[in-house]
């Protein structure tokens, strides 16, 4: 009886957290209607998968609620920690439904590969022969990465900074903060997120339609553009289009705008017209992307490419590594050993916190430049007190050690996986670069196997699924996947 009061307990403990999974599983559900309606309208095989998939769902819907209807929603930060990465998860395994029961017909292990890396908004890739999936499948594919997108925002702006975990717990680190920077409640700031999201979005579909894509295409690659997760349409990815420069001038622009903080573009919405040109991660990246761009571009003209396609081609692979999307118009581990090893590093380097980037974020490479600079100051002045600000703000020993902590694990991660990866085969390159890809969200790889012309299809099972955990890890922020690691998280 003991136990069973125990187990009661417990049920009772973890009850809202599998009760909103419900919801998010259900919202999920909702958006498979769509690839659905597109097939039943064409006609295709595929539409049957795609119900199939809706009706699993909703069954595990209808089964949650029933035994959970009773369970008030009373969150509390344990709660938030196995909701974060427990909705990432089970959305992940459900969402690769249609990719089993349809045309593709993947197995288990490569249909949850793809759905990870589409929910994190990566971008690798086990398929071939893209071109020739049916319009729903290519949808479904854009439609993952766009929820994943949104999905990393809202974490990032509503929860992380509770758990003291994340970026965004340098611009909020307290929730009575938000009223005078943003909006008076969560909700609000979720909602008109999700409208800034929704209108860049739309944007992009029709500056794409307009600029001479299908209206397929033109839906995929905006979702998956704003997005940052790099899902193209063709096998060849962008590069599809490499003949039509003013889409990859237009994507470019589209890639940089999901790697920008969503709460600066509230703050432009409320009248603080200069909330954007005056953010210090914002500035940081910019000058990033235009110092590498114009090195790499001089490059590119010394083989003797023309400046405007080398500019081209220089800005937009730039931007997506950068930005972690993703794309590519072109194989640049091609270019020489300089490009080589410049989008090596560019691998590690993410977008702004608040945005729909993967990777290290701007802001982290800033506050390091910040610790060092203070540090020497020390070795010369050791009697000196120096202060350290960031956007205005105190860096104080809490926000320090959060990006400390965060930095040292990210690169524990890669690591790890990328000596897992060579314990199963995989080549010096291949592990290395597919770990520092998989953790930092960013898509292509370096090399044959799954460099920008190649994906992840040849690699063993074991591979795919320490893939696939690298993926989450580095879209959770890591540290929020640790700490259900940790027994102490556990005890009552």
């Amino acid at each position: 009886m003991r136990r069973r009061d125990k187990m009661h307990a417990r049920w009772r403990q973890w009850a809202p957290v599998i009760k909103i999974l419900a919801v998010l599983w259900l919202v999920l559900a909702t958006f498979m209607t769509l690839p659905l309606g597109v097939l039943m309208i064409e006609g295709e095989a595929d539409a049957m998968a795609f119900a199939l998939s809706i009706a699993i769902v909703l069954s595990a819907v209808a089964l949650t609620w029933v035994t959970t209807w009773q369970v008030p929603v009373e969150l509390k930060p344990r709660h938030m920690f196995v909701l974060t990465t427990a909705s990432w998860v089970s959305i992940s395994v459900f969402a690769s439904l249609p990719l089993v029961l349809g045309a593709p017909q993947l197995s288990l292990t490569n249909a949850v590969f793809e759905s990870v890396s589409a929910i994190t908004t990566t971008g690798s890739t086990i398929l071939v022969d893209i071109d020739d999936l049916s319009d729903g499948l290519k949808l479904w594919r854009g439609i993952m990465q766009w929820l994943g997108g949104i999905g990393i925002i809202v974490m990032g702006i509503a929860i992380l900074p509770f758990l003291k975990v994340g970026g965004m717990r340098l611009f909020h680190t307290e929730s009575s903060d938000w009223s005078d920077k943003v909006m008076p409640r969560t909700e609000g700031i979720a909602k008109a997120t999700l409208g800034i999201y929704c209108g860049f979005t739309l944007t992009a579909m029709l500056a794409y339609w307009t600029g001479g894509m299908a209206p397929l295409d033109a839906i995929v690659h905006a979702m998956t553009s704003l997005a940052t997760g790099g899902f193209a349409n063709s096998d060849a990815s962008f590069g599809a289009y490499a003949s039509q420069p003013h889409l990859l001038w237009m994507a470019s622009l589209f890639m940089l705008a999901g790697a920008l903080p969503f709460v600066l573009y509230i703050r432009l919405l409320r009248g603080s017209s200069s909330a954007l040109w005056r953010d210090q991660q914002v500035h940081g990246l910019l000058a990033l992307l235009g110092l590498v761009i114009l090195g790499l571009s001089g490059w590119r003209m010394l083989q003797g490419i023309p400046a405007f396609e080398a500019l081209t081609h220089v800005t937009f692979n730039v931007v997506s590594v950068v930005t972690t999307t993703g794309y590519a118009s072109d194989d640049y581990s091609t270019w020489g050993p300089l490009a080589y090893v410049a989008f090596f590093y560019l691998t590690f380097v993410g977008g702004c916190s608040g945005s729909t980037s993967g990777g290290m974020k701007i802001f982290r490479f800033q506050v390091a430049m910040i610790l060092l600079r203070n540090q020497l100051r020390f070795l010369i002045h050791a009697n000196g007190i120096f202060s350290s600000r960031y956007n205005g703000q105190p860096l104080t020993d809490d926000i320090t050690r959060g990006v400390v902590a965060f930095s040292f694990f990210f690169f524990l991660t890669i690591a790890g996986i990328a000596l897992g990866l060579a314990m199963l085969g995989l080549d010096f390159t291949t592990a290395l670069s597919g770990a520092a890809t998989a953790v930092a969200n960013v898509g292509p790889g370096l090399g044959d196997t799954i460099g920008p012309a190649g994906n992840f299809a040849p690699l063993p099972d074991a591979a795919k699924w320490l893939l696939c955990l690298g993926m989450l890890m580095g879209r959770l922020e890591i540290l929020t996947v640790l700490v259900l690691l940790t027994p102490m998280f556990w005890r009552k």
